[in-house]
């Protein structure tokens, strides 16, 4: 893999005098800063490159060990093929064996017990048909050796050569005869003789099928290639019934072919009566659980009983008289014949040395020797005559030597002789010494414990102390991974040499920086890579850092070290591990202007409110005009919500209030300038009736709060209405606006034509014509003669003004002629009056004053 190396600069900086003056100078500052820049993009470029390769490096020994795992799958896959064909690919029964195997192919997992050493594929081997544990083929030989030796020694038995002593399997104690010695090196099945060294196989493995019986023995073979471990049952096909055999037979598997079909069994118990309800079982059934009533052997009690145990005995002697009439059996309750009387027959005498016949019914006498009986010491006999009952205790004095035979003593022959004296011989562990009191000799085998340390260096050995090598350490050691969810067991003492198996699974350890879960990678030893996650803390501006996690940042140390001279060639720089603070926030925040009138993107860090130069516009308090200063800070109060409002620092409105005056109110606010409803107007309103003729002063708030019909109330007088009807009456109503009502309830007397009839009725229906009086024939005759009176004044009165209009003619001509025309003075006519003229102010006088009793008489009558 290429790698890209930053190039070094090829052209030197041409040297710049100093005469240049401050032009010349700032070029020289700007050329050094960029060489600055130059030299540390190139340690940067070489320190990415390092770590690239250093990369490709562990990812190619990452690869290589995929690679063994893959080829370790396939040999696995090519041992079980014939198995799980068998099974239809069901592989659940293959977990043990696929362990060991697995154990075969992993460095260092096959260790021998014995020399605590690895066990390698080109190494002769021998496993153990108990534990499957392997060995080397030599330490198993020079094991079987010495544990014979040490079991077939003189020291502890004294049929040395004689028998064929077995020798035990170093780990389970499995025990193999002398002649099972392994002697060659043979493949795991047994089969093959030196097996050739294959990588395409299991180690110590010949290829071939192993074709082991199955344990336990069902007929059938193993199928799997050869291979270290025990076989896995049986995945062959059988029809089998179930326990009972009443079931139909079924095809099962060979190694799950007993089975149960939870049916009642049904066989007949050992006690003849019950059957078996327990479900389907393999074996024997059970005893009866049943209680019944059972009598004694000798059949003289009854008691309830299991079935199980139909024979019992009670506590009652059997009392039968015997043959000889005399006495009864002692014996407890038995069965059968009681036999002869004990008593019967010959008899001895307790000494035994004289018998007697005599009767059942008497006792044999004593026969008047000594008694001779060996007492208990086995030395001495009884001196006393011939007695009944146990002899005493032997108390001839007698010269006894103790257990070990240093020591003699006169004493008692009952009574045992031991000496304090301790035994210094060395037991059969060649180290301790007996110490035993008064010892015979035959000292017992070391009771001490052995207490060596064993190879594994962290065990002792806890067997009795023994010569030769102790046993290997049979304790194992798991060997986990950082995490230990991976583990291999290895023989105790391996674990500081074995290579931790590499494990699937993710590191699980807390993570060093602030997050709370780390990256993704699988368990390891020693520190956890750095974390290139975004470091997501959050700010003081409540954003989330968006920059890869700089909790544990290497940092270059500047000024730790001083060099001594010019001689002293410069070190690398020092890193230190340190957390960073995090930079500062980027993220576009759109900020309000003081007077929250335009929204701009800023950098979080510069986020601060500004002025954008408008005028503020905020709604003073009063609420009716805005402020006019430039763009401002406003405090904003806790209880105000509204954020167009003024603040403290707006302008203050000294307009007048200009606020539209309630409908009707003439009159102005008399506060300046100020938010809400104007105060209630208290001022007097002078305004007339509805019928103009009086004057009211009535409050301003009232007339304009009210609605219409206290408005009507409000500018009545509460006089009587001065209009006129249509009918000619006045209003009966109370001071109102509009029009009067056209329903006039005077009463008014409705009279003929010729005013003669009269009648009381209601105004109204008179206007709407629905009450009208007819003249009668009297009312007509009278108006007839009017008519004529009448047309005879007329007709007088015509005559009256024709004379009245001659005259004057005549006067007229008579000035026309000149007649005193000097004279001007008036002509006194005398001109002849008529008969109205003469008698009509008699006439019409009475007439006049009869209409006016009776116009008076009709507006009683309404009224």
């Amino acid at each position: 893999m290429s790698v890209c190396k930053s190039r070094e600069p090829q052209e030197q900086p041409p040297d710049i005098p100093c005469g240049e003056g401050r032009g010349g100078s700032g070029a020289l500052i700007a050329e050094l800063s960029s060489l600055k820049k130059f030299d540390e993009i190139k340690k940067a470029n070489q320190a990415a490159a390092k770590k690239l390769i250093e990369d490709q490096l562990s990812s190619s020994s990452e690869d290589d060990d995929e690679d063994a795992e893959a080829k370790q799958g396939k040999i696995l896959d090519k041992t079980f093929t014939i198995y799980t064909s068998q099974t239809d690919g069901d592989a659940s029964e293959l977990e043990r064996t696929r362990q060991y195997m697995n154990e075969a192919f992993q460095s260092g997992a096959m260790t021998c017990l014995i020399c605590i050493a690895s066990v390698k594929r080109n190494q002769a081997v021998w496993s153990c048909c108990g534990c499957f544990c392997i060995f080397h083929l030599v330490c198993i030989q020079k094991w079987a050796k010495d544990s014979l030796f040490l079991v077939s020694s003189p020291l502890t038995d004294d049929d040395f050569g004689k028998k064929d002593y077995p020798w035990p399997c170093p780990k389970c104690r499995f025990e193999y005869k002398r002649s099972e010695t392994p002697s060659r090196y043979y493949c795991y099945c047994g089969k093959v003789e030196n097996p050739a060294v294959d990588p395409w196989l299991v180690p110590h493995s010949c290829g071939q099928i192993c074709e082991r019986e199955f344990k336990p023995s069902c007929g059938h073979k193993c199928l799997l290639l050869c291979h270290p471990g025990p076989c896995p049952p049986c995945p062959k096909m059988v029809t089998t019934t179930c326990h009972c055999k009443k079931a139909k037979a079924v095809p099962r598997r060979c190694s799950a072919k007993e089975w149960s079909c939870r049916l009642p069994c049904g066989r007949t118990l050992l006690c003849g009566q019950h059957v078996c309800e327990n479900p389907c079982h393999a074996g024997d059934c059970q005893p009866c659980p049943r209680v019944s009533k059972q009598q004694c052997i000798c059949g003289r009690q009854t008691a309830e009983r299991l079935c199980a145990s139909p024979q019992w005995q009670c506590d009652q002697v059997c009392g039968k008289c015997l043959p000889c009439g005399n006495h009864t059996c002692e014996q407890v309750c038995h069965a059968g014949p009681c036999g002869d009387c004990p008593r019967s027959g010959k008899r001895s005498c307790p000494c035994g040395k004289t018998k007697f016949t005599l009767p059942c019914t008497e006792d044999v006498p004593t026969c008047g020797d000594s008694c001779d009986k060996v007492l208990e010491c086995g030395i001495h006999k009884c001196s006393q005559r011939c007695h009944r009952g146990p002899c005493e205790i032997c108390r001839q004095e007698v010269e006894k030597q103790c257990r070990c035979g240093k020591h003699t003593k006169r004493m008692p022959c009952h009574k045992p002789y031991l000496c304090e004296t301790k035994c210094t011989k060395i037991r059969d562990c060649q180290k301790h010494q007996c110490r035993r009191k008064c010892c015979s000799g035959n000292c017992p085998p070391c009771d001490q414990v052995c207490g060596r340390t064993l190879g594994c260096r962290n065990h002792k050995c806890p067997s009795g102390c023994h010569r030769g090598s102790c046993n290997p350490c049979p304790e194992t050691v798991d060997v986990k991974c950082n995490c230990g969810r991976t583990v291999i067991k290895v023989p105790c003492g391996r674990e500081r040499t074995i290579k931790p198996p590499k494990c699937k699974q993710l590191c699980s350890r807390p993570p060093t920086c602030h997050h709370p879960t780390q990256e993704k990678h699988y368990c390891h030893f020693g520190r956890c890579p750095p974390c290139r996650q975004p470091c997501q803390k959050t700010l003081t501006c409540g954003h989330l850092c968006p920059v890869p996690c700089h909790d544990e940042a290497l940092v270059k140390q500047t000024g730790s070290h001083q060099s001594a001279g010019p001689w002293e060639q410069p070190s690398e720089p020092a890193f230190i591990q340190t957390a960073l603070p995090c930079p500062p926030c980027e993220v576009p925040i759109p900020v309000e202007c003081l007077g929250q009138h335009e929204v701009s993107p800023l950098p979080c860090h510069s986020a601060n409110p500004y002025s954008c130069k408008r005028f503020c516009g905020r709604l003073l308090d009063c609420q009716n005009h805005t402020c006019m200063k430039e763009c401002h800070r406003v405090t904003k109060s806790n209880s105000s919500a509204d954020g167009k409002k003024a603040g403290p620092e707006c302008s203050q409105c000294e307009e007048e209030c200009t606020k539209p005056r309630p409908a009707g109110c003439p009159h102005r606010c008399v506060l300046p300038c100020h938010p809400g409803d104007c105060p209630s107007c208290l001022q007097m309103l002078k305004i007339k009736c509805h019928c103009k003729l009086s004057v009211l002063y009535i409050e301003c708030l009232k007339l304009t709060c009210a609605d219409v019909k206290e408005k009507e109330l409000l500018i009545s007088c509460r006089n009587q209405c001065p209009k006129e009807l249509p009918c000619g009456h006045r209003c009966k109503e109370i001071c109102h606006s509009g029009s009067c009502p056209l329903n006039c309830s005077q009463k008014v007397k409705l009279r003929c034509l010729c005013k003669r009839l009269k009648k009381e009725v209601q105004c109204s229906k008179i206007q709407e014509g629905q009450v009208s009086l007819e003249c009668d024939a009297l009312c007509k005759e009278m108006k007839r003669k009017a008519y004529e009176i009448k047309e005879a004044e007329t007709k007088a009165a015509l005559e009256e003004e024709k004379r009245r209009q001659q005259a004057e003619l005549e006067a007229f001509e008579n000035r026309l002629k000149g007649r005193r025309k000097n004279k001007r003075r008036k002509d006194e006519v005398e001109v002849e009056q008529s008969s109205w003229q003469k008698y009509k102010n008699f006439i019409m006088l009475p007439v006049f004053g009869v209409a006016v009793v009776m116009v008076a008489w009709l507006m009683v009558y309404n009224d």
